[in-house]
């Protein structure tokens, strides 16, 4: 029996006699609302019947997801709750800092979403990185860690803010002794992992635990792939459907965490120039290839935690106003004609030809996520 309107079925009829495949688009001949009808049958079903998304290069990719609940994450045995308490409480501390005046979330605010809103973010003695402060909210879906992929796991990650001289600008050796030397700090440790000093282990496992504990509040994504189907409003299913198909969007976006984890250059290297320039992954593997490479961001609750890019220079709008011209492809000048390490654009990237309503349905999407 039809749960909705008349033409609910009847666009509902129409879709059992067409193919559900990457190329095929049953919608498209349709206009305004028998479209938009046409869109929410389809994406109503279960999400295994949904379209195949269109993969640029055919590399491997994985279904969207909703999220675990915090409960899900917690039965999994994905972090310790005690452990992260007390990472909670060392990373909102000052005391990791040399000047006592920064804390991990001077950069990571929780009420920015544990982003901060910055292009940059100011560290020690309000010096300015380089790099955009990323939400840290899905760290523990991704890794490798930062933007160049430095760290390996949560660990070794939280460890580097605190050496690193534009930032925390003190040593872990000196971090400790400081915590240790603590009126609260060493019974606090003692409770979660046993009497002794504090070590570098139990430092960093703390903090990790805090940051695997941040999960994202479901989004309107969650609750539609979970069985709300009134979660996402018509123009966001549409935009749910950009973003596998005409989009490419999943090429490098997908699973629960929304991102591929791999490295990509996007056209933003800024190669011999002395503004912006930023080489990306090479900084770590010192391979040529990588020069420009960054590694993909989660777009979980990307609406709220611009600006945006590694070097937080563009809106969302602008984002996807560049990927729909296919990003920059930087041409080598007249000095750098023979120069081997020119980067490369990925070719994954191509024009999409999305119109001005197809914009503004991805940002609807986007704002669900």
């Amino acid at each position: 029996m039809c749960r909705s309107r008349l033409l609910r079925c009847g666009v509902a009829v129409m879709l059992l006699n067409l193919p559900l495949t990457a190329s095929a688009e049953p919608c498209a001949e349709l206009r305004d609302q028998q479209f938009a009808q046409c869109l929410r049958t389809l994406y109503e079903q279960d999400i295994k019947q949904w379209p195949q998304p269109i993969i640029m290069g055919g590399g491997p990719w994985q279904e969207l997801a909703p999220l675990p609940t915090r409960a899900e994450w917690l039965a999994q045995g994905q972090y310790d709750p005690q452990r992260a308490r007390l990472g909670e409480q060392l990373f909102m501390d000052p005391q990791l800092s040399r000047s006592g005046q920064i804390a991990c979330a001077s950069c990571h605010e929780p009420s920015e979403s544990f982003a901060d809103g910055r292009r940059f973010s100011f560290g020690h003695d309000r010096l300015i990185g380089r790099r955009n402060s990323p939400a840290i909210t899905t760290s523990a879906l991704l890794g490798p860690f930062f933007w160049d992929g430095r760290s390996k796991t949560l660990e070794e990650q939280s460890m580097h803010p605190i050496e690193d001289p534009i930032e925390m600008a003190f040593s872990v050796s000196e971090a400790l002794a400081r915590l240790n030397a603590d009126g609260q700090y060493p019974a606090a440790f003692a409770a979660v992992y046993g009497p002794g000093p504090i070590t570098q282990a139990q430092l960093a496992l703390a903090l990790a635990d805090f940051q695997r504990s941040l999960l994202p509040q479901r989004s309107g994504l969650d609750s539609f792939m979970r069985g709300n189907k009134q979660a996402l409003n018509d123009q966001q299913i549409h935009g749910l459907h950009l973003f596998r198909t005409k989009g490419h969007c999943m090429t490098c976006h997908h699973g629960a965490a929304l991102s591929d984890r791999q490295f990509h250059n996007l056209g933003m290297t800024y190669y011999g120039r002395n503004k912006y320039e930023d080489w990306g992954r090479h900084e770590v593997t010192g391979n040529p290839v990588d020069i420009g490479k960054f590694r993909t961001p989660s777009l979980r609750q990307v609406a709220r935690t611009g600006p945006w890019m590694h070097n937080g220079l563009f809106p969302l709008r602008g984002v996807l106003n560049m990927y729909n011209a296919g990003m920059p492809r930087p041409k080598p000048g007249p000095d750098q004609d023979n120069d081997p390490n020119f980067p490369q654009t990925s070719e994954l990237l191509v024009p999409l030809e999305l119109n001005r309503l197809e914009i503004a349905a991805l940002l609807a999407f986007l704002d669900a996520l």
